[in-house]
């Protein structure tokens, strides 16, 4: 029965002032606030309602969104938060008893005669039923309809508790309780998400049960013996056996402590313990070839990696035999049918900070995946903001850090502004994570891993340089005071704000960088000679060389040719078959000493047969320069590992490191046992930090697409989270420019028809987002001008 729309409010009536969604209204507790705006939210959408039983008001109702055809069934009760249901993941997660979906249909039904007085005064059904409720624990209750017979009303009670609530004891023996309240002429429901919470429950004690008897010794086992074909560390075997006890889990071991090796080894528990058959790895494109191999070597069950065009990669998911099988990101969108057709029983995701985003189409698709087991890996789980940690942990377990909303209020310092400034009780999520989460830190399970010597070289910059540097500077002035003027910027004004700031940091490397008829800048004759002393210390030392500029490393390719240096150049444009090529020849060829690398070719590299790494510009992300630093600094290495990061002085790479420092005091605070409250410094380097930390989004994989239907938190939800996607602007902006040179060559450029001048079109992001990104590039102006000491 299709539901009539009825017509709006009558002119005349006076609208109710909307809720902000981004400041807390005084007077409302934050439940009460997000309550509110889902209400709001819910009212305002035109989604479609049908109507799948027969009672007109107490019913089930089909929601439609007609932009993506996605339903959910809401079952009404009432108007209370608790009274009714949703199958969207944002009821099942927000805790508040209520979604945008309910709203709206409470909304339409109240239109109805009589309906807002039915809905006031309650229902209870004839019939009786089990339900999974969502509060901050979830619970399996009990519900007796109007009527359901004494007998069975006492049955309930042997097995649910005076609060309706399913008693621990009886998750095992709830199928008996539903044996013998079929004997009841009574009609009585049980929803599937509360018999999937009860077998999950009953799954995981069995899990534990199981592997207690495998390895009575935990990681001391006999049983490791012969999983795996190389010995495993204690460590690592304490890895792999929590990742199998907690069936979905995150290692977020440090780089280099050989997380592959522990997911490989849990697989294999899995599999000789529970029967797991099919295992799907997702990891970048770079990395396939290297699990085939490290599987191989470690197991030597079948791999199959997934490759090629669409049709291709279906037909190969479709092939039997292959234990793993081995896809990237970019591809799991497409291939997500035919990933669920295979249906995998565990999922690995490597270097998981590819999900951080949940605006992105790759996020959303990844945590479509249904499996059973999963295994996380990154060293990274926290790189930027609490977000992106809330992000990856929803994969293994959505309830596990409660709403976004909740976390983010309990743990985020705003001043009076209502800008984030520090972080509180960090100490507390990581107690919150402890049952899923696994991290271990190279001083405490590698006594025996080699020293890292780490230096900071300022370089001077020429006259030339500053001169780019300063231009740019005061181009991006200008552009700040005309927004201060106008809270406006045009699209050309936006290209021209975002092209000076790329200018200002590709300065601080060589002038080579903006204008190739030009090469002014010391940094690759300070690599040359860094490269020189290494050498002369250590004759046979390798050495790896990162920089997110190729044409930074023709310049430093020169100077190796000048001085008969054989090396390889590794970046993200490097095909596939080719990379292994690369990698083996720096390892196996005692004349190749040098590893030129971008940051996006050097996502997963092994190279621990390195002695030293060379950062020649800094990347704004503290993680970034871990992983560089990771690739050489990890389990395997034998010797000393030295790097040198070079830092132009007097420059925007100076005002860059505080920034590093906060972030990685972040990380630290949530995972490592670090400070439990950490405060960015006042004035103007804290707004500059704050910022820019909401602002250092790395290119998505794919163009962010609007975002899914759940979940739906204002503010930071999935629901309304358009201007989120431009919360990178300023790191896009800076790594987009960086593409314009080759980009005026090929297609999608437009050119003028009078003059000429070729030009590219841009988005324009929301006023707010601008805003944010102009405070803090002012912020950095200033701080140039006035270092802190």
């Amino acid at each position: 029965m299709e539901i009539p729309r009825k017509a709006a409010h009558q002119s005349n009536l006076k609208k109710k002032p909307r809720i902000s969604r981004l400041k807390k209204p005084d007077g409302m507790s934050l439940e009460e606030w997000q309550i509110a705006l889902r209400r709001q939210f819910g009212r305002e959408q035109p989604f479609k309602l049908r109507n799948l039983g027969d009672r007109p008001v107490f019913s089930e109702f089909a929601v439609t969104n007609p932009q993506n055809s996605n339903t959910y069934r809401v079952t009404v009760r009432g108007i209370a938060p608790g009274d009714n249901h949703c199958t969207c993941a944002d009821f099942a997660t927000n805790t508040l008893g209520t979604c945008k979906h309910i709203e709206f249909t409470l909304a339409r039904l109240e239109r109805q005669k009589g309906g807002r007085a039915a809905l006031a005064d309650g229902f209870q059904p004839p019939e009786s039923e089990v339900f999974l409720h969502y509060g901050v624990q979830r619970e399996v209750r009990f519900r007796p309809g109007s009527e359901c017979p004494i007998e069975l009303a006492r049955l309930a009670a042997r097995y649910f508790g005076p609060d309706s609530a399913l008693l621990p004891a009886m998750f095992d023996s709830f199928g008996e309780f539903l044996g013998e309240a079929a004997r009841f002429a009574h009609e009585l429901h049980c929803r599937d998400d509360a018999l999937g919470f009860i077998a999950e429950v009953r799954d995981a004690a069995a899990r534990r049960a199981r592997l207690a008897e495998m390895f009575p010794r935990g990681p001391r086992s006999g049983a490791f013996k012969n999983l795996l074909n190389v010995n495993l560390y204690d460590y690592q075997r304490h890895g792999a056996l929590f990742a199998a006890q907690a069936g979905r889990c995150l290692i977020g071991d440090e780089m280099g402590l050989g997380k592959t090796v522990q997911a490989i080894a849990a697989s294999e528990i899995l599999a000789r313990a529970f029967g797991v058959e099919r295992v799907l790895i997702i990891c970048p494109t770079s990395l396939k070839h290297q699990w085939q191999r490290e599987i191989e070597r470690f197991c030597g069950r079948p791999a199959q990696v997934i490759g090629g065009l669409l049709p291709s990669r279906h037909a190969q998911f479709a092939e039997p035999g292959a234990f793993f099988k081995i896809t990237n990101y970019d591809t799991v969108h497409a291939d997500l049918e035919a990933v669920n057709g295979w249906s995998p029983d565990l999922v690995i995701l490597d270097e998981a900070q590819r999900i951080k985003n949940w605006t992105t189409r790759t996020a959303r698709s990844v945590k479509k995946i249904a499996a059973p087991y999963a295994v996380v890996l990154t060293g990274t789980p926290l790189e930027n903001r609490l977000e992106e940690l809330v992000s990856i942990v929803q994969f293994v377990d959505r309830h596990r850090l409660g709403p976004t909303f909740r976390l983010l209020h309990e743990h985020q310092v705003r001043d009076e502004v209502g800008k984030v400034v520090g972080y509180r009780c960090l100490d507390r999520i990581g107690q919150t994570l402890e049952p899923i989460l696994l991290r271990r830190r190279k001083v405490e399970v590698l006594n025996q891993l080699p020293a890292r010597l780490e230096q900071n070289l300022f370089v001077p910059m020429t006259s030339e340089q500053m001169a780019i540097h300063t231009e740019n500077k005061e181009i991006v002035a200008r552009i700040v005071q005309k927004w201060r003027r106008y809270h406006f910027l045009s699209e050309p004004d936006q290209r021209r704000l975002l092209a000076a700031l790329q200018n200002m940091r590709m300065a601080c490397d060589s002038s080579y960088l903006i204008d190739p008829k030009s090469e002014h800048g010391t940094k690759a004759d300070e690599v040359a000679t860094v490269l020189d002393e290494l050498f002369e210390d250590q004759p046979k030392a390798k050495v790896v060389i990162f920089s997110q500029w190729l044409r930074m490393h023709e310049l430093l390719a020169r100077r190796l040719g000048d001085r008969d240096v054989c090396h390889v150049l590794f970046h993200g444009g490097v095909p596939g078959n080719r990379r292994t090529h690369l990698i083996d020849r720096f390892r196996d060829d005692p004349s190749c000493r040098v590893f030129l690398s971008t940051d996006a070719g050097g996502v997963g590299l092994n190279l621990q047969f390195a002695q030293a790494v060379v950062n020649v510009d800094l990347p704004w992300n503290p993680a970034v320069l871990e992983q560089r630093i990771g690739r050489v600094h990890r389990l395997g290495q034998q010797n000393p590992v030295q790097v040198v990061n070079l830092v132009a002085k007097g420059a925007i790479e100076e005002g860059m490191l505080e920034l590093l420092k906060f972030k990685k005091s972040l990380f630290a605070g949530v995972l490592d046992d670090g400070a439990s409250e950490v405060f960015m410094k006042g004035g103007r380097l804290g707004r500059f930090m704050e910022t820019v930390e909401r602002a250092t989004e790395g290119i998505p994989e794919q163009v962010p697409e609007p975002p899914p239907e759940e979940p739906a938190p204002p503010a930071k939800d999935e629901d309304d989270t358009t201007g989120e996607l431009w919360t990178g602007l300023l790191q896009t902006g800076l790594k987009l420019f960086e593409q314009f040179s080759a980009a005026a060559k090929g297609p999608g450029v437009d050119r003028d028809p009078k003059t000429g001048q070729a030009f590219v079109r841009l988005p324009v992001p929301p006023p707010q987002v601008v805003e944010q990104a102009l405070t803090a590039i002012q912020s950095l102006l200033q701080q140039l001008q006035h270092p802190v000491k």
